[in-house]
């Protein structure tokens, strides 16, 4: 790929309103943090290579940034229109109070310098107390969360205009058809970690009987680098010629999943993006669903002795 020639990026269309999301996105989460000014370069940089879609939350402290760079990308022509990108956003734990809702997506608005974003999702499956944005978050501090009443003001967001759609995240099958149950407008899209160590097959039968979009994170493996370690993934990798980062994406893309990458490295970034004129064999993909499966985010920071979860097996619903 030479020069900065744009990446034409699939899209799925979302079920529940026709809205299209490119498949490959670029998450914003930093640990440890990094600053505003580097983070604002980078989304610059991942516009000018092709990305359209980001994904930032309030707990990531990259709303401003990524604002600015839309802005810079706007005012620099890089793109013609804000309905050229499309943004996800969060809502934080200790937001997720009905009453609270609207409120955090409009201060997360304001950070972005937006007028709406393409999806709002609830970031996990848990409450907190409100008005303390922390993570970890304090043991004490977690409270049962009011899934009708949250999503009934997820609802609102949607129908102010603040969003165009909504959508949850860490769901297990089992929350997510509770939401199901109790929905005027259907979660479009849960993000969850996906990668060749854990396919979330259930989920992704689940999710496409019910025309659920499944986002992954982590990928790669995130914090978890077995991934990038694994020798099945690596001698792939080397027979054809690709990356094993490389080799990841594309198995996800073929699964249907839409990828969120994270990398600042601006080759790296491009090579991210490479993945879409070439295809996996069909025992290349054998050989990666034969992989012994392991969860890397295992959710352990969101349980509690005091409940609501009080072991990783309520958490998932068993799915673990």
């Amino acid at each position: 790929m030479e020069g900065d020639s744009l990446i034409n990026i699939p899209e799925v269309i979302l079920t529940c309103n026709g809205r299209r999301m490119p498949l490959l996105g670029m998450g914003t989460a930093t640990s440890p943090l990094v600053s505003s000014d580097e983070i604002k370069t980078v989304i610059v940089q991942a516009i000018e290579v092709g990305y359209r879609h980001f994904d930032t939350a309030t707990l990531y402290l990259t709303e401003e940034p990524l604002g600015e760079a839309i802005a810079e990308a706007l005012s620099r022509g890089l793109i013609k229109s804000r309905d050229e990108l499309f943004i996800t956003t969060k809502l934080w734990c200790s937001d997720a109070h009905p009453d609270l809702v609207v409120p955090a997506l409009n201060k997360s608005l304001k950070d972005l310098q937006l007028e709406y974003i393409d999806l709002y999702v609830i970031h996990w499956p848990v409450s907190s107390r409100p008005g303390i944005y922390e993570y970890p978050i304090k043991k004490e501090d977690f409270l049962p969360m009011d899934f009708k009443g949250i999503w009934t003001a997820m609802e609102e967001c949607y129908k102010l205009g603040l969003t165009k759609s909504i959508g949850v995240s860490n769901f297990s099958c089992k929350k997510l058809s509770d939401i199901l149950g109790m929905a005027e407008i259907p979660p479009a899209v849960n993000q969850v970690e996906i990668n060749p160590l854990w396919q979330q097959k259930k989920q992704m039968e689940f999710c496409k009987s019910n025309g659920i979009v499944l986002a992954a994170y982590a990928p790669l493996g995130g914090i978890n680098n077995k991934v990038m370690e694994n020798e099945v993934l690596k001698e792939i990798a080397t027979a054809k010629g690709k990356s094993t980062a490389q080799i990841c994406l594309r198995w996800a893309y073929e699964q249907g999943v839409c990828v969120l990458v994270k990398s600042f490295n601006k080759e790296r970034m491009r090579e991210n993006l490479d993945i879409f004129n070439w295809t996996l064999s069909e025992e290349e993909t054998k050989k990666i669903n034969d992989i012994p499966q392991q969860r890397g985010q295992t959710g352990q920071d969101y349980i509690s002795e005091d409940g609501p979860f009080k072991s990783l097996e309520e958490l998932w619903d068993g799915e673990i």
